[in-house]
């Protein structure tokens, strides 16, 4: 079993925000590949189903943890001890401030570089968990990150906000299959991100 795990609070106030990105993308997963109905498990709601690639059909688990973002670690850890898998079988998607809005990029290992959803994972799985980073941008200050990624996605994010779920739903058997360069690669292909004006708050684009 794949564990794919996005990153997001539960509840409706905090539904459209950006810190739900990773929640959000879930959902277009699910509706795309057709996954069962989401039921709770694992102090989270799941939902199972399975990806095609080359070597053949793929058992995937979409985790939404409800322990809110901050401890979201828990419910990974709990569904990895359920199906006898190892750190390697869960990737974690989430929202990134130090990738300009649109970018996506894979990362497996290093910190948690102040992200406390990620350092949940870490705490409870390890440092070696592959990840999914979707940029979001910076507001451009240190004290207004939090209600910046507490707050909902902007009708100018919500451009690329779309195809790049979309993206991310056509390449998943990449994804799938272990492939993380080359799924990376074929999400920015398909919805490159936006250029944007230098005018607008920070947004850096840094691995």
């Amino acid at each position: 079993m794949l564990i794919l795990a996005g990153q997001g609070n539960p509840g409706a106030k905090y539904a459209k925000n950006r810190h739900n990105a990773g929640f959000l993308l879930l959902d277009r997963i699910h509706a795309e590949h057709g996954f069962g109905p989401w039921r709770a498990k694992f102090d989270g709601e799941i939902s199972e189903g399975a990806v095609e690639t080359q070597a053949g059909r793929q058992k995937v688990l979409l985790l939404k943890p409800q322990t809110f973002y901050n401890e979201s670690g828990r419910a990974m850890s709990k569904a990895c001890t359920f199906y006898k898998v190892g750190p390697g079988a869960v990737i974690v998607l989430h929202d990134e401030i130090d990738l300009a809005p649109g970018r996506l990029r894979m990362k497996t290992g290093a910190g948690a570089a102040g992200n406390n959803g990620v350092r949940s994972a870490i705490a409870h799985l390890g440092p070696d968990v592959r990840r999914i980073r979707v940029g979001v941008g910076h507001p451009g200050d240190k004290s207004l990150v939090m209600p910046y990624v507490l707050s909902d996605f902007s009708k100018a994010d919500l451009t690329w906000f779309g195809p790049l779920g979309d993206a991310i739903c056509k390449a998943l058997p990449y994804l799938v299959a272990g492939e993380d360069e080359r799924f990376q690669t074929e999400v920015m292909r398909l919805a490159p991100a936006p250029k944007l004006d230098p005018k607008q708050a920070g947004h850096p684009d840094t691995d």
